[in-house]
């Protein structure tokens, strides 16, 4: 008798890691949430493209404030923004934000703070924090628009160019050699001293550490299509030329 293969079943789980961009509100009041959306990415309707994101509720966690969460989703998604998650509210804004299908996010920060096993030294050796980072990416084709690559736990080096539409994504560094005109997000888990080189920096998005700056506030002249690097200075990014 022939032999039957085993039946696949119908869904299977994986593990996998996403990187989401976190919308944080400073205010309730949609109006003027509404007005700063229109006023930084009004004349760029393509600049999200339908990216998920997280609502970050905690500036507003010890008030009074409650967002109307499905008016928010709806002007979000004018933008191209699809909201999947908040975090950081109370227990009322949080439940307010459930209703509206919004599913609960653990805060970055809260996921540092859990205690960690005691150690015998209280500081890694440098040797060790080597051995834990991982070998750098290196794409070697020109990524267009649409396509990603994500360098987790290391750096990423991209041997041509940067699409507009396409995202190179780092844990660590990203190097770009060619022109970058798509998104460029490093430190993309929190390491405030990564960096961003280019030798032809025109970028549609540029983040270290959920950190941005877009297109809207264009580069000065002596640096836009030229090689420069961007780092980190507290909250500000700075980008300097490459001599």
């Amino acid at each position: 008798m022939p032999h039957s293969p085993p039946a696949r079943p119908p869904v299977d789980l994986k593990s996998t890691a996403w990187i989401l961009t976190a919308l944080r509100l400073h205010t309730a009041d949609l109006d003027a949430i509404g007005a700063e959306l229109q006023a930084r990415f009004g004349d760029s309707p393509g600049l999200f493209d339908d990216d998920p994101l997280v609502i970050d509720i905690s500036p507003l966690r010890d008030g009074t404030a409650m967002p109307d969460f499905a008016a928010l989703l709806q002007r979000l998604a004018q933008h191209g923004m699809q909201a999947l998650a908040a975090q950081g509210g109370n227990p009322a804004q949080m439940a307010a934000a459930r209703a509206a299908g919004l599913m609960p996010a653990t805060e970055p920060e809260a996921r540092a703070q859990r205690p960690e096993p005691p150690t015998p030294t209280p500081t890694p050796e440098p040797e060790r924090v080597q051995a834990q980072r991982q070998p750098t990416l290196v794409v070697d084709k020109p990524l267009r628009s649409g396509q990603r690559a994500y360098a987790r736990g290391g750096d990423l080096v991209v041997l041509s160019s940067v699409s507009f539409g396409a995202e190179v994504i780092a844990d660590g560094n990203i190097h770009v050699y060619g022109p970058l005109r798509g998104r460029a997000m490093a430190g993309a888990r929190g390491d405030t001293t990564a960096r961003i080189f280019s030798t032809a920096l025109d970028p549609q998005l540029m983040s270290i550490a959920g950190i941005y700056r877009t297109a809207e506030t264009p580069l000065p002249p002596k640096l836009a299509g030229r090689a420069a690097q961007v780092r980190l200075d507290g909250d500000s990014l700075i980008i300097e030329p490459l001599e």
